[in-house]
């Protein structure tokens, strides 16, 4: 499998999301199947004395720029770990809305230790480095980045789920932020049955048919703060050429499942006509 673009920080998609127990200290466990998408942000990096970061794209209001943001958390992390006495200026590139259950934040930290690692010349981490874990429960899948993942435990299990077929995915967003912990906090049942086995039959088809058997545990919290994820799945799946639907992470964020990128093209370009001031948006699967 190839590696990703130099900077490149890939939209995660969960394409089922089972809430399976909750550990102590309030950790839920999870079994998804996570994917990318062939569209995110993309971060750049210029040996520099000191660690700076500017954000700019038609995403970048309200991002920090300071220690809090993801991107420099990770670089500060990767920099102790390694000895690196240097720094570096970055800059990202926000393609992807913010509290959209796409992990664009993990995805953009996951980008910064590909890209520092090599600027610095230094080891990058693994995914189940103590360090990357300790960035945020979507980062060790994000660094696992592009093979579709079986993700388990708190986010910190991960084993490949093998090639997928190359469908494609329409990414719908009604513009609506969903923050994860008021989401996680609606979540009624704490412990739902694990995914099923994906099919033998990987055609696009069969796969969407699986994907459409299994469930977002986060979707009826989710819908609850913002009804509008409700009336984007029911427009993805009354739409001709998108074969399942499911919500994303913790949402508002829903994709569509066609069976290639160029119906996936066709059926967002529907979509981008009759809903004006939705961010759509068609991607292939990463595989």
């Amino acid at each position: 499998m190839p590696p990703l673009p130099s900077g490149f920080a890939p939209a995660k998609v969960n394409l089922a999301l089972h809430v399976t127990g909750r550990r102590a200290g309030g950790y839920h466990e999870l079994d998804s199947l996570v994917v990318f998408a062939g569209i995110g942000d993309q971060l750049s990096a210029v040996a520099a004395p000191d660690l700076s970061l500017t954000v700019e794209g038609p995403f970048s209001a309200g991002v920090p720029t300071d220690g809090t943001n993801s991107v420099m958390r990770a670089a500060r992390a990767l920099a102790q770990a390694r000895g690196v006495r240097v720094g570096a200026r970055l800059k990202l590139t926000k393609t992807l809305p913010h509290a959209a259950g796409l992990g664009s934040a993990s995805s953009d930290a996951a980008a910064a230790i590909r890209l520092l690692a090599g600027l610095w010349n230094v080891t990058p981490f693994a995914p189940d480095d103590p360090e990357v874990v300790a960035l945020g429960a979507d980062v060790p899948v994000c660094l696992a980045a592009p093979g579709a993942q079986w993700m388990t435990g708190i986010g910190e299990r991960l084993a490949p789920a093998g090639p997928l077929p190359g469908v494609g995915l329409v990414l719908v967003n009604p513009n609506v932020a969903v923050p994860t912990g008021d989401v996680f906090a609606r979540l009624e049942r704490s412990s739902n049955p694990p995914l099923t086995e994906l099919p033998a039959d990987r055609a696009p088809a069969a796969f969407a048919e699986w994907v459409a058997a299994q469930r977002n545990d986060l979707a009826p919290p989710a819908q609850a703060l913002a009804p509008e994820i409700g009336r984007v799945l029911e427009r993805l799946r009354r739409q001709p050429g998108i074969l399942a639907a499911q919500m994303t992470g913790s949402g508002a964020t829903c994709v569509g499942i066609t069976k290639d990128v160029g119906a996936a093209r066709q059926a967002a370009r529907v979509l981008q006509l009759s809903e004006q001031s939705w961010w759509v948006v068609p991607a292939p699967i990463l595989n």
